[in-house]
């Protein structure tokens, strides 16, 4: 089954985001569906991957059940008890948490163990990613002597901007709070690697939202170390100074930019191949990460 839209009529729809529809059941509560669309360099396919949603949603959720130093934001896994119609619409269920309204922090809160992505470039110009300075000789890919916390503005539109720790703790205008969320990404972090090297995946980066509560009480929100918000790479091939076979986006985005895609609007379309085969990365994951969170 691939469900690209929602399509739910008796709920306001709120919020469209590249993979996600956000409704409001009401002042305080929110329904979160995570749709099969795929987007990469932001953006949206025509096709979407059978299972995406269910899988990411299944996978953020085995995440919260064993993360206990943060709260989160989900109020209920009921979704038909709360809202008995959705019983009538085959996949929206399993692919939908109901969530509380918090006030969002606009920030892409990343977390990179390894040189890889839209950094390693920075890095080649300045020796330098999101003001840390770097050892002079990582190669693509390179493990980082500590794990980095390099976080991004979050844009409604185009592109996230990466910006530097102090620009971060500036536009946030509260320092204990920047050191919060920086202290509680990196060890969210740190916690996922831990448990997933020993079965044979490395977690390059990842990236958190959070948001506050009435209190101003930190608040992990959206999705948590899914494949895509998060790099999982397969340790058995893993070698310094190409692209890792990895369990998320980054074959998509390997397979466009071998196709000379400009990365820009309207995307090319998927051959069924790549979208079976990114379908069975994410399968594969899921089941990886199911095991870890169980054990």
């Amino acid at each position: 089954m691939t469900i690209t839209q929602s399509a739910i009529s008796f709920l306001p729809l709120i919020y469209q985001g590249k993979v996600r529809d956000i409704y409001a059941i009401s002042d305080e509560e929110w329904l979160m569906v995570t749709t099969d669309r795929i987007s990469a360099f932001d953006v949206v396919f025509n096709e979407g991957i059978p299972e995406k949603g269910r899988i990411l949603n299944h996978i953020s959720l085995l995440w919260f059940d064993i993360i206990n130093f943060i709260p989160n934001a989900i109020i209920t896994r009921e979704i038909t008890k709360k809202l008995p119609q959705l019983a009538d619409m085959p996949g929206i269920p399993e692919r939908s948490m109901i969530v509380r309204k918090l006030k969002r922090l606009p920030f892409e809160c990343v977390v990179r163990g390894y040189l890889f992505g839209s950094v390693y470039e920075e890095y080649q110009k300045t020796g330098s990613v999101a003001g840390h300075k770097l050892p002079s000789d990582l190669p693509l890919a390179g493990k980082l002597p500590t794990p980095i916390f390099t976080p991004a503005t979050k844009e409604d539109t185009g592109h996230d901007i990466n910006i530097t720790v102090g620009e971060f703790e500036h536009q946030l205008g509260d320092t204990n709070l920047a050191r919060q969320v920086q202290e509680i990404s990196l060890s969210l972090y740190s916690m996922a690697y831990e448990k997933l090297l020993p079965h044979g995946i490395i977690l390059a980066d990842t990236k958190f939202e959070f948001g506050l509560d009435d209190h101003n009480r930190l608040i992990l929100i959206d999705e948590v170390l899914t494949p895509d918000s998060s790099r999982y790479w397969d340790q058995a091939t893993y070698k310094e100074g190409k692209s890792p076979a990895s369990y998320d986006k980054q074959f998509l985005r390997d397979y466009l930019t071998a196709i000379k895609w400009n990365k820009k609007p309207p995307a090319p379309p998927l051959p069924e191949d790549i979208i079976t085969k990114t379908h069975e990365k994410y399968k594969t994951i899921e089941t990886i990460i199911e095991k870890v969170c169980r054990e």
